[in-house]
C-alpha cells in the first residue's frame, strides 16, 4: 500500500536537515545515516527540532498540485502545460474524459499528505524517549502541534476524496485503519483537532522546539490554539454544524475588524530562495506562455463588481493567450513573487465563516461579517435580502472573491449543493433551437477517485 512506501521515505526525509524561512535550529549532533527506531527510541532535543523542521517542509510538498487540482475544477483558473494536457483534459472532464486514480494529480498530493502526517506520529512517538526528557508540559504542547497538523492533512485528502472517504487511523503502517465514510472522516479529523486542543490548553507558556516565520504570532501554546480552533472551525462548516463553528471561532483568532493587516493574520506555508528550500509552487511570471500557466477563468473579471479591489488578484495579459479551446486575459497573480507566502487559515475566511454561523440565527451579525469584507474590499455595504438562502449567496459570492485562489471555490459549492453553477465553457454541439444549451463537453467533478496505489 501507499502508506507503507510512505512511512519508509518520510522516516528518513523528516528527520533531516531542513531549512526553513526565518525558522531557528538547534544544533545537533551528526545524523549521518540515522535509522527510524534511533529517533523513536533514542532522540535528543536537536533529532526532535530536525524533525519539526522536517514536519513544516514536508507539508508544503506537492501543495501545486493540489491547489491545481481544486482551482480548476472550481473554474477559478485554467492551467495551461503545454508538456502536460491531464489539466485541461482531465481536470475539465474534457470529451468525457475521467480522473484517473493513478497518475500525479491524484496520487502526488494524497502521498504527500500522508507523508506528513506519518511524520507527526514519528514526532508524537519520539518525544517520549528523548534525552534529556521533555517535560510534561513541553510533552503536550508537541503533541499538540503533531495532531493539529495531521487533522489538517488528513483534512486536505479528504476534501479531494470527499465520499470515498479517508483512512484516519494511520498510528500502525502495517495495520492500517480502514476507510471511513466522509462523515466519519470528518469526526475523526474533529476529535484529532479535539484531543491537540487538549494537549495544547496544558502545554505551558513555551514550546520546546522552534516553528517556522508562517507560525509568527502562532508559536505560543496558547495561540497555536487559536490555530487549532480556526481550522476546527473549518471542519465543522464542512460537518453542516453552525452552533460548532460559533463556539469555536469564539476561541480561534478571529477577529471582526477589516482593517487590510487584520484580514491576512493567519498561518502560512513560507518559502524562500534558498537552494535547500521550496519556493511558492503557484507563482508564473506575466505573460507567461503556454508552456507553464495559470489564466484566471473569464468569469471573475466578468462577475466581480468594477469598483472592487480584489481584481488585483489577476492581471491584465499583454494579450490573450489560448489552448486546448480555452482562453483567458488575465494571469493568476495572487503571488508577485516566488517567495511569497501561501496562507493556511487567516482572519478574512474566519470573518466569513462567522457570517456563515450565524446567517440563520443571527442574519445581523452576518450582515455585519459580510459588510467587514465588502468595506475592505471597497464595494460598499450588503442591500441584498436576509433570508437564509439570500445571505448563503451572498457568503458564497464574498468567498469566491476573498479567498480567490486559496483552494475553496470547488469544496464551498459542491458542500452547499451547487455544483451544476459552475460554468461549463467547451460545447460538444453548439446551441440549437432544439438543444438552446448545446451538448456539454466538459464535466464538474464531485471527487477524485481513491488513488490506486491504496489497492496495492
Amino acid at each position: 500500500m501507499i502508506m507503507k512506501n510512505i512511512y519508509k521515505i518520510v522516516s528518513i526525509a523528516a528527520i533531516g536537515f531542513v531549512t526553513l524561512t526565518s525558522c531557528e535550529i538547534d544544533e545537533v549532533g551528526d545524523l549521518n545515516g540515522p535509522t527510524l527506531e534511533n529517533i523513536i527510541d533514542n532522540s535528543t532535543p536537536g533529532d526532535i527540532q530536525d524533525l519539526m523542521g522536517g514536519i513544516l517542509s514536508d507539508m508544503r510538498n506537492r501543495l501545486g498540485t493540489y491547489f491545481d487540482d481544486v482551482g480548476v475544477i472550481g473554474r477559478e483558473y485554467y492551467r495551461f502545460s503545454s508538456s502536460d494536457p491531464r489539466f485541461t483534459s482531465d481536470l475539465l472532464g474534457k470529451n468525457r474524459a475521467v480522473l484517473d486514480n493513478n497518475t500525479f494529480y491524484t496520487t502526488a498530493p494524497w502521498g504527500a499528505r500522508y507523508g506528513t502526517a506519518k511524520g507527526t506520529n514519528i514526532l508524537i512517538q519520539a518525544i517520549e524517549n528523548t534525552s534529556p526528557a521533555y517535560t510534561d508540559q513541553e510533552k503536550n504542547g508537541l503533541r499538540g502541534i503533531g495532531k493539529t497538523i495531521q487533522a489538517y492533512e488528513l483534512l486536505l485528502n479528504l476534501n479531494l476524496t470527499f465520499q470515498g472517504g479517508i483512512r484516519a487511523d494511520i498510528s500502525d503502517p502495517e495495520n492500517l485503519g480502514p476507510f471511513l465514510s466522509y462523515t466519519a472522516s470528518l469526526d475523526a479529523i474533529e476529535a484529532l483537532l479535539i484531543s491537540g486542543a487538549t494537549d495544547l490548553g496544558n502545554a505551558g507558556t513555551a514550546f520546546a522546539v522552534n516553528l517556522s516565520s508562517g507560525f509568527a504570532g502562532f508559536d505560543t501554546p496558547a495561540d497555536f490554539l487559536k490555530f487549532n480552533k480556526a481550522i476546527s472551525a473549518r471542519v465543522a462548516a464542512y460537518q453542516g454544524d453552525l452552533a460548532a463553528m460559533s463556539d469555536y471561532l469564539g476561541d480561534s483568532f478571529l477577529n471582526l475588524s477589516s482593517a487590510p493587516d487584520d484580514l491576512i493574520d493567519g498561518v502560512y506555508y513560507v518559502f524562500s530562495a534558498d537552494g535547500a528550500d521550496q519556493r511558492n509552487p503557484m507563482f508564473f511570471a506575466l505573460n507567461a506562455s503556454t508552456a507553464g500557466v495559470r489564466v484566471a477563468h473569464p468569469l471573475y473579471t466578468t462577475d466581480i463588481d468594477p469598483t472592487d479591489n480584489r481584481i488585483s488578484k489577476v492581471a491584465l495579459r499583454d494579450e490573450s493567450i489560448t489552448s486546448d479551446g480555452l482562453s483567458g486575459d488575465y494571469d493568476f497573480r495572487l503571488y508577485t513573487s516566488d517567495v511569497d507566502p501561501i496562507p493556511i487559515i487567516r482572519n478574512e475566511e474566519l470573518i466569513l465563516l462567522y457570517a456563515e454561523a450565524n446567517h440563520i440565527s443571527s442574519p445581523g451579525d452576518a450582515v455585519t461579517a459580510i459588510n467587514l469584507v465588502r468595506t475592505a474590499a471597497g464595494v460598499g455595504a450588503y442591500t441584498g435580502g436576509t433570508s437564509p438562502a439570500e445571505l448563503v449567496d451572498e457568503i458564497l459570492n464574498q468567498r469566491r472573491f476573498s479567498l480567490y485562489g486559496e483552494g475553496h471555490r470547488w469544496i464551498d459549492m459542491r458542500r452547499f449543493d451547487r455544483l451544476g453553477d459552475l460554468p461549463i465553457d467547451r460545447l460538444a454541439e453548439p446551441p440549437s433551437a432544439d438543444n438552446p444549451d448545446g451538448v456539454e463537453e466538459d464535466d464538474v467533478w464531485v471527487e477524485f477517485p481513491i488513488p490506486a496505489t491504496e489497492n496495492q
